[in-house]
């Protein structure tokens, strides 16, 4: 106010009649003094988004000379304008009195005082008003720095940021603050609103301070110091000073008996006796009135005044050191009228409203009609591509200065900033209550509050994204394997996987958050918003798992682990739902048998694992056949949703590093993958699989496609097929067996649909077999985990002459704390101990019951095979058949026949093309139909090995190479006797080929052939004893 009296004063004066650079060289006026004003006041804030330039007024005035204003006449940028000069200065401040503060407020707390010093609560006073010196300090450098960029805007050239079309209001707050300059006025903002905080929590101590403070100095003035020049105007006859001096006395003198004593000395303008005069000052906590203050300071200003209506002042008839003490007093009453209504000089001195009010430019642009070019390039009058716009009502968040702020500190994630967050958002309240307290208008209130609900609703978004992301890519980092971490920091790639550390945790335990009368559950918002995030990153899990083959099941198990870490982490801090739910909810799994990672691991196994992948027993692996060699149409897959990376693995290097990691297990399904299916699917999910497989694939193989062929192909084989003997060779035993299965091995469908379908049926059995193995690690893992909590403990290492049994004991007691049942039972109620002890006994008969899934497979693939065609007709001899072609057996000899001739350097081999589900099959429906034996004896291909082995040729038969036979002979050999060592483990000993109980039927020696000529063996039920 001063400043601009200054300029508006110096621009009357400037006339015809009074020259203003007259007076200064008349040393009456010092300009350069004022112009050292104008410098550092360059804006001075009138009303809301007005302000006004003082040094404006000098301009225009009469006799205006530059030289004699060179600061103002200079382009130098004011300090007004340069919060970053005044920072210094207020964090030293800021931190200097916070510590006094927070000293003062722990010894309030701490100590409980019945009776406070007129001294401690002097300095109490005096702490309150240094607090609101500092505010008002701190908010006029805020405001005033607002003032002077809103009349300052920037422009393109200035800001390259700043668009070319970019309106003044927008170039004025959006584009005319540096990031330095964002940060140090929310640093301002946030050290004002927290400082406002700390004093309004011990807002009732401090104002009883004060009034018992300015009440003791007021009556001790009154009571005492003014007694002095009372006796010298008495005693010289200055009537009126008696009378001024009397009458501040009797408005607000309090007297200890009620009234002022008659016997006081000082009245009768005597001096006081030798002993004294004694005055009891009372001590109350009430101060002055603001009527009584305003008439003391009032008459004690005539008092002491310079200048007075008349020609002699007051001032000269009061003694010296009384006049200083009243002068003294004068000048400290000042602040009474401001800490007496600390609430409310408090709210003033930290109102920061004016940084949000835009009405001047809002009726500046309002209803204009303005031309906007719809083309890139340099505008002029002749532009063509015009259209008409209208001027907005009111003005988007992106330019409202607390937005601004707050999406500033969001936007960069500046970690020392982030616990200011919210202080920029509390101008809305300023701006609020300045509507309705001072404007008195509706309107602008619902401006406000209409923006705070949309600006909240976008600040909740951005926070809990951001917060979301740094615990997701924390949770990622945390996750990621550290040899690969170590090797990519050798090999140079450094992708700084971990996120720097940001204060979330203390916006995340926000609870009340006061905006606009509203309380509002900060952490409640944030709860919700990251419950819906941990749900779209466990869908996105699952749905790119569905957009991939069954390799991705390894993947997904991994975004599993790192989306629990991310919700472990967070549920420190939030009040999540239950990670099991949420991936059952995701999974679909709550009503239906199986969910949607069942039901995907299904449609891969049916379209396209067992139809496509060959396994090696050497790799224990299934591998994708050779490309270009599909039996089957390819399956379509559905591309996953594209999401924001942190709803992956939490960033873009660590997408890139997991994808490298998990890229690993795509070309294989291996150990890995179905110990994840384990995992994953759990028991209820491996039984639907493995029940659906049995069901809808292998029976239908079976009794279907695999019957029909074997009812074709054992029509097609030799009725009778020897073993020819040794005499021949293994060149003439290989011509024979060509020639009579010539129709077998020139069967066009033998290598590609047949072999295909067994390749189906045999994967099938091999990933049943694959998973319980994964299934039974995994339960073994979990039994050693229970292991001590179930008091079943490691045998102790006894040296010599020690005790096992006092070791064991030992250790019983020493881990007696862990054990569940006797806990429960000694701490929970009854129906916890019956369930604790059911999970005991549960747990324990899983480790002793010796369950077999796939010996329970083998039965049911056993049952499927009841047609007659499996075990061919009785043999004729009663006891085995031998030469005759009818029994499966057979024909798997003559198909291993047919598999066993090498093929050319350029084909691809059954081994590569079919793998060793092929084998597989065959011998699993050999040992189901209990023809293990008889195939290992009279099988085509082992007799061709046994001859060579004696006669060791080499030869050239029919275009097949003996020797590389042999050689592919018994590599099968050794795979038939593996596969054949694994059944016989799972099935059962009543089984007769896995039995281990021989039931051996006796036969009498044969007859000679002269007696028998028509049969070479008898019938063992019609021989005569």
């Amino acid at each position: 106010m001063l400043v601009k009296v200054m300029g508006f004063g110096l621009f009357l004066m400037d006339t015809e009649a009074c020259n203003v650079n007259k007076l200064d060289q008349k040393k009456k006026l010092r300009l350069d003094r004022i112009d050292r004003i104008f410098k550092n006041l360059e804006v001075v804030p009138l009303f809301g988004d007005m302000q006004i330039a003082p040094f404006n007024y000098i301009k225009r005035s009469k006799h205006f000379d530059p030289s004699k204003w060179p600061l103002s006449s200079s382009t130098a940028i004011s300090p007004q304008a340069d919060l970053m000069v005044h920072l210094p200065q207020i964090r030293e401040d800021h931190v200097k009195y916070i510590s006094e503060l927070a000293r003062y407020t722990n010894e309030v707390t701490t100590t409980v005082k019945d009776n406070t010093t007129d001294a401690e609560n002097r300095a109490t006073a005096d702490l309150a008003l240094r607090g609101l010196q500092l505010l008002s300090e701190w908010s006029s450098v805020v405001t005033e720095l607002y003032s002077w960029k809103l009349l300052h805007p920037t422009d393109h050239h200035q800001n390259k940021e700043c668009p070319v079309e970019a309106e003044e209001y927008e170039r004025a707050t959006r584009y005319n603050y540096t990031d330095e300059e964002k940060f140090a006025l929310i640093e301002v903002i946030a050290m004002i609103k927290g400082l406002q905080v700390l004093m309004t929590r011990i807002e009732t101590v401090l104002c009883e301070a004060i009034r018992r403070s300015i009440y003791a100095e007021l009556q001790d003035f009154v009571q005492l110091t003014l007694r002095e020049p009372l006796r010298k105007a008495v005693k010289n006859k200055k009537d009126l000073i008696r009378s001024i001096i009397m009458s501040v006395r009797e408005s607000s003198a309090d007297w200890q008996k009620g009234s002022e004593s008659l016997d006081d000395p000082a009245l009768k303008g005597k001096k006081d006796p030798d002993g004294g005069f004694k005055i009891a000052v009372p001590r109350l906590n009430v101060g002055p009135s603001s009527t009584q203050l305003y008439m003391v300071r009032t008459m004690l200003e005539s008092l002491i005044a310079d200048k007075s209506g008349g020609k002699r002042t007051l001032r000269k008839d009061i003694d010296g050191t009384c006049l200083m003490q009243i002068d003294q007093f004068h000048k400290n009453s000042f602040y009474w009228s401001y800490i007496l209504n600390f609430s409310e000089s408090l709210q003033k001195c930290c109102d920061l409203s004016q940084l949000w009010y835009r009405e001047f430019y809002l009726e500046m642009t309002m209803g204009r009609k303005v031309n906007h070019c719809k083309v890139m390039h340099q505008h002029n009058e002749e532009c063509n591509d015009l259209i008409t716009m209208e001027k907005r009502i009111q003005f988007p968040i992106e330019m409202s200065m607390p937005w601004i702020l707050t999406d500033h500190i969001l936007r960069t994630k500046e970690p020392s900033m982030m616990e200011f967050v919210l202080y920029p958002l509390d101008l809305y309240n300023d701006s609020a209550h300045y509507a309705l307290t001072v404007f008195r208008k509706q309107f602008l209130y619902d401006e406000v509050e209409a923006e705070v609900n949309l600006c909240f609703d976008q600040f909740v978004y951005k926070l809990s994204e951001q917060i979301f992301a740094h615990y997701k890519q924390l949770a990622g980092s945390m996750n990621l394997d550290k040899r690969f971490r170590v090797e990519c920091e050798v090999l140079g790639f450094n992708f700084q996987s971990y996120p720097r550390n940001n204060r979330y945790e203390t916006l995340l335990k926000q609870r009340h958050v006061q905006l606009l009368g509203r309380s509002i559950d900060l952490n409640k918002l944030i709860t919700q918003r990251i419950n819906a995030d941990m749900h779209k990153s466990l869908e996105l899990a699952i749905s790119r798992f569905e957009a991939t083959d069954i390799t991705g099941i390894v993947e997904l198990e991994g975004l599993i682990q790192v989306n629990r870490i991310c919700h472990k982490l967070l549920s420190k801090y939030l009040a999540l739902d239950d990670f099991e739910s949420m991936v059952k909810e995701a999974n679909h799994l709550v009503q239906a048998p199986y969910g949607r990672v069942t039901l995907h691991v299904f449609v891969e196994l049916n379209y396209d694992f067992l139809s496509n992948y060959c396994y090696n027993a050497a790799t224990n692996r299934f591998i994708r056949c050779p490309q270009g060699i599909a039996l089957v149409h390819p399956i379509q897959r559905e591309k996953p949703q594209q999401m924001s990376h942190y709803y992956l693995w939490g960033s873009k290097q660590l997408n890139a590093a997991y994808s490298t990691q998990y890229g690993q297990y795509s070309g294989f399904v291996g150990a890995p993958h179905f110990h994840a299916m384990c995992r994953l699917l759990g028991y209820q999910g491996i039984a639907v699989v493995m029940d659906i497989i049995l069901k809808d694939i292998v029976k239908p193989l079976i009794q279907g496609n695999l019957l029909q062929f074997t009812k074709t192909l054992m029509s097609a084989m030799p009725k009778t097929c020897k073993l020819p003997r040794f005499d021949y060779g293994s060149p003439g035993v290989l011509s024979y067996y060509h020639a009579h299965l010539i129709d077998i091995v020139q069967y066009p469908d033998a290598k590609t649909e047949l072999f295909q379908l067994f390749r189906e049926f045999g994967n099938s059995i091999i990933f049943c077999l694959l998973i319980e193995q994964a299934l039974s690690q995994e339960e073994v893992c979990d039994l050693l985990h229970a292991a001590p909590f179930q008091n079943i403990l490691p045998r102790p290492y006894c040296k010599d002459g020690e005790k096992p049994e006092t070791k064991q004991k030992r250790l019983e007691s020493k881990y007696s704390s862990l054990q569940i049942v006797s806990n429960v039972e000694k701490f929970g109620t009854a129906k916890q101990a019956m369930i604790a002890r059911e999970g005991d006994l549960l747990t324990r008969e899983r480790l002793c019951c010796g369950l077999s899934i796939f010996e329970v497979i083998l039965g049911r693939v056993k049952s499927y095979m009841d047609d007659p065609v499996w075990m061919g007709p009785p043999p004729i001899n009663g006891v085995m058949n031998i030469d005759e072609c009818s029994e499966f057996h057979r024909l798997w000899s003559a198909l291993q026949f047919v598999y066993c001739i090498p093929v050319a350097d350029t084909e691809f081999t059954v081994e590569q093309l079919f793998g060793e589900g092929l084998n597989w099959a065959g011998c699993v429906m050999i040992v189901l139909l209990g023809q293990q034996r008889k195939f290992e004896a009279l099988d085509f291909c082992y007799h061709i090995l046994r001859v060579q082995r004696v006669d060791g040729k080499d030869e050239t038969v029919k275009g097949i190479n003996l020797k590389r036979l042999v050689d592919r002979i018994r590599r099968f050999q050794v795979l038939n006797s593996q596969i054949f060592a694994v059944l016989n483990k799972y099935l059962k000993s009543g089984d007769s080929e896995g039995s281990t109980v021989e039931h051996v039927r006796c036969f009498p020696p044969p007859p000679h052939p002269s007696m028998m000529p028509a049969s070479h063996y008898h019938d063992p039920n019609k021989i005569r004893h």
